[in-house]
């Protein structure tokens, strides 16, 4: 894999900004310029093929280099790049992002090639079953839809079926667009404009987006999400007890990647973890922490351990005299 971490490497991206680079350019200014985005000792190994001529990629005249390419020069494709790509096609999620005449060609300009992985060689051990309808062309439509409004700070008007079954119908500006794992789902984190003319956070889940139209409203500036986010958040985190066997902080803080939290070492082999939740995030968290495993204890909050002890008390009943479990 080293030719593909090779191309997207800093220092490739810093060579290829100096060669688009039209301006001639003292040797000073090309330390500079490439300063802030390699190791210091990586300009002792580029600025002499530089100045010597070794990679012949620019011009030298009275002291300044003038780079040899053009500003709109291509790069071709290595196998490998073209490999990962024609794998990401076998993605459905893909064509949320792509429209439909950009996939045919892609497929097409990469129906030679073999994908570095396939769909099949992927097994979910641990992910609901009932995940979005991502070969749905209203789906894609949507949710398209969401990613220009998103871009742009746009109001669109949307028709969404409530988790009871109701039809609600408002107007948002799409802010991000998440996507669980767990749940195979993405949803959509939006700010509503309120009767009062205040502005709140809503979370949608894009399957359940009925229709979904852009406005001609806009934002002049994009809403601050995350200071929404922080104002939501119950007034106590959940306290987390982390001891550090088997490589169980480094896959508490992979497990909780996606949550605002603070980790604080206690003694040698113990981390405390404080994890920021809101009411929409608190299902989900719940399943993934009772699904860690012993190196994770629950010290609080209160309202968290009532919700674990009444989904343990639960799943003991299914196996309780009166439900006795089945045997085939």
């Amino acid at each position: 894999m080293e030719l593909f971490s090779e191309i997207y490497n800093c220092y490739f991206q810093v060579l290829r900004r100096l060669l688009q680079n039209q301006n001639a350019m003292t040797i000073q200014e090309i330390q500079t310029e490439i300063s802030d985005d390699v190791f210091g000792e990586s300009l002792l190994s580029i600025i002499p093929k530089i100045e010597d001529g070794t990679w012949n990629l620019f011009q030298k005249q009275d002291g300044l280099y003038l780079s040899k390419l053009g500003k709109n020069f291509s790069v071709p494709l290595s196998h490998l790049q073209k490999s990962y790509l024609k794998a990401l096609l076998s993605d459905p999620r893909i064509r949320l992002f792509l429209e439909p005449e950009q996939f045919d060609t892609l497929k097409e300009m990469l129906k030679t090639v073999n994908p570095l992985w396939t769909q099949e060689q992927f097994y979910y051990y641990d992910r609901f079953a009932d995940g979005d309808p991502y070969d749905d062309e209203k789906y894609r439509c949507n949710f398209r839809t969401l990613l220009q409004a998103q871009k742009c700070n746009q109001f669109v008007d949307i028709d969404y079926t409530s988790p009871r079954g109701t039809r609600v119908h408002h107007h948002y500006v799409p802010c991000r667009l998440e996507y669980s794992v767990k749940n195979d789902k993405f949803r959509l984190l939006a700010i509503e404009r309120t009767r009062q003319n205040k502005m709140k956070l809503e979370i949608l889940n894009v399957s359940r987006i009925q229709q979904c139209t852009l406005m001609d409203e806009k934002l002049a500036a994009p809403p601050d999400l995350n200071q929404f986010i922080r104002s939501s958040y119950y007034r106590e985190p959940l306290k987390l007890r982390i001891v550090n066997e088997r490589n169980a902080l480094e896959r508490a803080m992979l497990h909780f990647a996606n949550y605002e939290k603070n980790t604080t070492k206690i003694d040698e082999n113990t981390y405390e973890c404080l994890i920021y939740y809101n009411q929409s995030m608190e299902t989900e968290l719940l399943i993934e922490v009772m699904s860690f495993g012993p190196m994770l204890t629950v010290l609080g909050n209160e309202h968290f351990l009532n919700l674990i002890k009444s989904r343990l008390r639960r799943q003991m009943n299914l196996f309780s005299p009166e439900y006795p479990p089945k045997h085939s």
